[in-house]
């Protein structure tokens, strides 16, 4: 509820001032002042103090499919209006698979791995270490105890890479990260029932209660691993340095346990859940470009 009066106040605040970001924008233009992004030579956008950042999975695609050309080209077309930023919990090379190659270049900000490896204007500039932080005495630990765990799981189908190491986080599947599309829908909708991913976590926090670790389960299949505080609110302090002061988010994932809950509920953003990508670009359009 308070994300939802928040939202309204901020809506009825941008409101007021559209008259004057369109007066500013169209000066912007016509006194030539522009702003080199990605490599793109721009005017400066409507909003130059709103950002829009998007969630993946379920948010600007179907979970692990590729984003459809109608949906890429409104996020394009959207940084003549706001900043953008992508924010994904998967590493960098899926996110690409999914929206495109070198997508950092399109959009001003992207974050893979929740932020903890960070892109701005198409160049790397931040990246975390899951290793640093644990160390490898701790991590073969907690590697051990998910192996053997998983290895006693009884569920209708296993297959492999059960545990992905990324720079910043690790992913944990019960099922296999290698599994077709079709198993990938079967376990999704076997899990609601059988709560697989949600009683690893569990058992997991139990174990593990002074790792100072959080998990967050995301897509279909997984679950992510990464130290407190690297959910993806980490992302925020990289768009609040450049002085950005109206944050929306736009996530499918805003339920508690859910990866984009976090963020969702930081009261540094205006949070927005969404169910697929044409409800994204129908409350963008509502909240950003029309409000």
């Amino acid at each position: 509820p308070h994300k939802e009066l928040h939202q309204r106040a901020l809506t009825r605040t941008s409101s007021k001032n559209t008259g004057e970001d369109k007066h500013e924008y169209e000066s912007n233009k016509k006194n030539n002042k522009r702003i080199t992004l990605g490599g793109v030579t721009m005017a400066q956008p409507l909003k130059p103090k709103t950002i829009a950042m998007f969630d993946v999975d379920g948010t600007l695609t179907v979970p692990r499919k590729t984003a459809n050309k109608e949906t890429l080209d409104f996020i394009r077309s959207l940084r003549k209006t706001c900043a953008v930023a992508i924010v994904g919990g998967s590493d960098y090379g899926k996110i690409c698979e999914q929206l495109g190659p070198d997508f950092e270049k399109e959009v001003d900000y992207l974050f893979s791995e929740n932020g903890l490896v960070a892109y701005k204007d198409g160049e790397m500039i931040a990246k975390q270490s899951f290793l640093k932080f644990l160390g490898e005495e701790k991590l073969q630990t907690f590697l051990n105890f998910v192996l053997k765990y998983i290895a006693d799981l009884e569920i209708p189908q296993k297959r492999g890479t059960f545990i992905e190491f990324r720079n910043g986080m690790l992913n944990v599947s019960p099922i296999g990260r290698n599994c077709s599309q079709e198993e990938r829908d079967n376990f999704e909708k076997f899990d609601e029932t059988a709560n697989v991913r949600k009683t690893m976590v569990e058992t997991l926090r139990k174990e593990f209660a002074d790792y100072g670790l959080t998990y967050s389960i995301g897509g279909q299949i997984s679950f992510d691993v990464f130290p407190n505080g690297w959910d993806k609110t980490y992302s925020l302090q990289f768009v609040e340095k450049d002085g950005f002061e109206e944050i929306h988010f736009f996530g499918d994932k805003t339920y508690k346990g859910g990866n984009d809950y976090e963020i969702f509920e930081s009261a540094k953003t205006i949070g927005h859940t969404v169910t697929s990508p044409e409800d994204t670009v129908k409350q963008v359009t509502e909240s950003i470009i029309n409000a």
